[in-house]
């Protein structure tokens, strides 16, 4: 068992089954605004090198926050599958029970606290 109540159960998948819908149009959003930066613009003769550098630019930051975005969505989406499951809430390292507070603040944690912070000591190293 998870240790979570029906009423914390429910709130915390509403949250995530939200955190996708909004990631989804996200995406949505990030994807059109990538394709719009690479249709030829027709009242445009020739650009500058300074224009076509901003334009470089700026599709890497939109290719960057689209990739973001998409690794987001994984991440809710690995947390609803636990929901049909049954497993969410458990600590996908030790199998513990992962306190409400953590999930209550991140809702898609994988790891209990201690296992989280052991593995952030142990990636400094």
């Amino acid at each position: 068992m998870n240790g979570l109540d029906d009423h914390q159960w429910q709130a915390l998948h509403g949250r995530l089954e939200h955190a996708c819908a909004a990631l989804l149009s996200q995406l949505a959003d990030d994807l059109d605004r990538s394709t719009d930066l690479r249709l030829p613009q027709p009242h445009v003769a020739e650009a500058s090198p300074a224009d076509n550098a901003s334009q470089r630019l700026l599709h890497a930051a939109v290719h960057d926050a689209a990739t973001l975005t998409s690794l987001q969505l994984g991440i809710v989406r690995h947390a609803l599958v636990k929901f049909m499951d049954q497993s969410y809430g458990l600590c996908e390292n030790c199998g513990e029970v992962i306190g409400y507070s953590r999930l209550e603040a991140r809702p898609e944690a994988r790891l209990c606290i201690k296992c989280q912070t052991r593995l952030e000591q142990y990636g400094r190293r």
